[in-house]
């Protein structure tokens, strides 16, 4: 590749890797992403980092794993981003929608942001701001939904954070920031590469699809939750199944024992919300052809963790169930075979240091990431011998001071450090992971070498911390400034 490209990173928030069809799972109706997926190459084992959306985010913008880059919760601040780099490079990096940075809207690199950030913040403990999805309700006069409008409602409790989109269209929040994304692209008068990552609220709930997507799947066969057997599962995960039927966390009452019907409308919702994604993602992929630059312009399409949807007897995130720690991952455009699938293990955050390649920017050697970029030639690429997530100093997963998960091949081992206890599965012979075979005698063998592995693991990891330490007192400057001014990256107006 000779000519740097542009790269448009799309990233989701809390979609499950079984919601495009055509990677096999018919009950999807994504026909932009399926496009993606035949002119592209298809990741189908991407797995991330850390089971909530700003340490899985962080980890993903720094190349670095949360206990390097000391990002455990929401609202823990960054210290690094490589979108910095990108910039110093030439490239225009911009922001349409959610991050997750903290603070909220540093720069981190950017030359612009636009941000938008989750769909419900209406909770005391959660930090103020306004952003631009705000500013969008107060000049219309509208109220925007919430846990507490949506609580005014009958039968709120029985919904599990399910319900239509009422308002405008324009309004629903993963409109809002896929038009933001193509206003954009349509304005900028740039001549050089940009980065315009887009960060899609959704599909994390409220589950809000329009009517007109929801029925999309009124009479479509949807797949069955896993069933609850909370008895068997370590007390960390009872406690953090227990915190949650007692938290209506971002609009979702989740209960003991729902019924199929309350089941199957949730995830109808959920899945709708998906197809208004893709929506949106064929929008921003017209775009860029009607500006010229599609076969110049590399897409990933990802998001940062997924969603239990009552697998387990769970709600969301926070565990390291198969529906949370594995998502969908896919790259199209210049140098990107076309109808290629990975079925290797890899890491969420290893987009980071493949980004960097695509522009020609040296990836620093403490980055714990690895480039991508070998899967895309013609000789089989080195694997990952493991993928590591971690979870710590959480508030709704209070029941444990440390989590985490090594996956080797098809052996899945999760830690608890103060513990006995722990879940281990074999996701060949047991994909819906339901025998855990922590205490079988046959597996105690694989289980102990697990637990080494992630002492192992850390350890390396500590000799690689100072060179990030190093690089965070560097940028700590730039990172924390406002955005980039507008003088650095003009161009002539009209050139594209």
């Amino acid at each position: 590749m000779t000519k740097r490209p542009n790269i448009v990173f799309i990233i989701t928030d809390q979609q499950r890797y079984d919601t495009i069809a055509a990677l096999g799972f018919d009950h999807m109706i994504t026909p932009n992403l399926d496009r993606l997926v035949k002119r592209g190459t298809a990741f189908e084992n991407m797995y991330i980092t850390s089971p909530s959306c700003a340490p899985s985010r962080a980890s993903l913008f720094t190349g670095t794993y949360p206990h390097t880059n000391g990002v455990f919760r929401n609202d823990e601040p960054w210290q690094y981003c490589w979108v910095k780099d990108l910039a110093e490079a030439g490239y225009r990096t911009v922001n349409v929608g959610k991050m997750h940075t903290m603070p909220v809207e540093g720069a981190f690199g950017f030359h612009e942001r636009h941000v938008t950030e989750n769909k419900d913040r209406d909770h005391p403990n959660l930090p103020f701001y306004l952003d631009n999805w705000d500013k969008a309700f107060f000049l219309r006069g509208l109220e925007k939904p919430s846990r507490v409008t949506k609580r005014r409602d009958n039968g709120y409790g029985d919904k599990l954070g399910a319900w239509a989109w009422q308002l405008d269209e324009c309004l629903h929040p993963d409109v809002f920031t896929g038009q933001m994304a193509k206003w954009w692209l349509d304005r900028y008068t740039g001549e050089g590469p940009f980065f315009l990552q887009v960060g899609l609220p959704g599909p994390h709930p409220p589950y809000d699809p329009t009517q007109g997507y929801l029925d999309m799947y009124k009479n479509r066969d949807l797949p069955e939750v896993i069933p609850p057997d909370p008895e068997a599962q370590p007390k960390a995960m009872q406690g953090l199944r227990d915190f949650m039927l007692g938290e209506d966390a971002d609009g979702v009452v989740h209960l003991p024992d729902p019924s199929p019907e309350q089941s199957r409308r949730q995830r109808a919702h959920y899945y709708a919300n998906v197809t208004m994604i893709d929506t949106q993602v064929g929008e921003i992929i017209e775009t860029l052809e009607a500006r010229g630059v599609l076969d110049d312009t590399i897409i990933v399409f990802t998001s940062d963790h997924g969603d239990a949807l009552g697998d387990h007897g769970h709600s969301q995130k926070w565990n390291m169930y198969q529906s949370t720690v594995r998502v969908p991952a896919l790259v199209a455009g210049p140098g990107i075979p076309a109808g290629r699938r990975v079925t290797d293990n890899v890491s969420l955050f290893d987009f980071g240091p493949t980004i960097l390649d695509w522009a020609g920017v040296q990836v620093p050697g403490w980055m714990e990431a690895s480039s991508l970029i070998p899967y895309f030639g013609k000789e089989p690429a080195p694997g990952r011998n493991r993928v590591f997530a971690e979870h710590s100093n959480d508030a709704l997963l209070s029941g444990t001071r440390m989590m985490t998960m090594v996956l080797e091949g098809r052996m899945k081992l999760v830690h608890f450090v103060d513990a006995d206890e722990g879940m281990l599965f074999d996701l060949d012979a047991d994909p819906r992971e339901q025998v855990n075979l922590w205490d079988a005698p046959e597996h105690r063998a694989t289980r102990d070498r697990l637990i080494h592995e992630i002492l192992l693991w850390r350890s390396d990891s500590a000799l690689k911390s100072q060179g990030f330490i190093e690089a965070c007192v560097r940028g700590a400057q730039s990172m924390m400034s406002p955005p980039l001014h507008m003088a650095r990256g003009q161009h002539r107006e009209g050139s594209r």
